[in-house]
């Protein structure tokens, strides 16, 4: 079964729920400063974990002491879904245990 887009509506309120995540065009996206280019690194290892666990993939930017982050759902033609909101959800949980901010 697809999996469905979700209204411009529905986006915004779920984005209200993830302080630092907006929209950018057709995807959902934050970045994330960390203290060192280790702790980024480390970030970038456990996010692609989560995303493997979940199936569902973002593109990560790993900069000197940033983590960017941007995903939209492929297999609903580039549109964001609750895919989307799960992975940013669960990303948001792990993201201070690096000391991200």
């Amino acid at each position: 079964m697809p999996t469905e887009p979700l209204s411009q509506k529905e986006i915004e309120d779920r984005l209200r729920e993830l302080p630092g995540w907006s929209q950018e065009g057709d995807r959902i996206a934050r970045t994330y400063r960390l203290g060192t280019h280790f702790a980024a690194t480390a970030l970038v290892v456990h996010v692609a974990r989560i995303q493997e666990e979940l199936d569902h993939h973002s593109d990560l930017t790993l900069g000197y002491d940033t983590v960017g982050l941007t995903v939209n759902t492929h297999d609903a033609g580039g549109a964001i879904t609750e895919k989307d909101f799960t992975l940013a959800a669960r990303v948001q949980e792990i993201a201070p245990s690096h000391g991200a901010r």
